[in-house]
């Protein structure tokens, strides 16, 4: 039984979709670590185990970046994230 059309998304949409869920979720996903090694101060600590979370936060924002139905907006959200994370890691140096 296939799925209804009105369900599905279109290719350009698939197409931003996959792109915000690899780059925009990695993007925010550093960014937020980066961020949180700024404020603590406990850079080393944070980078170190970095490398289990930040894989994990990845996964979770892919995961999130299909529930959306606009591939724009996501891209936006994810850019403004990213932006207001590195905004904050530069303003705490």
């Amino acid at each position: 039984m296939p799925a209804k059309k009105e369900y599905l998304s279109s290719s350009p949409q698939k197409a931003l979709k996959v792109s915000a869920a690899i780059l925009g979720g990695y993007f925010v996903s550093a960014s937020f670590h980066l961020m949180l090694a700024s404020i603590t101060g406990h850079k080393e600590i944070i980078m170190l185990t970095s490398t289990f979370s930040l894989f994990l936060m990845w996964g979770i924002v892919m995961i999130a970046t299909f529930l959306a139905h606009n591939g724009w907006k996501i891209w936006g959200l994810y850019l403004g994230l990213t932006f207001l994370f590195l905004l904050l890691t530069y303003l705490t140096k």
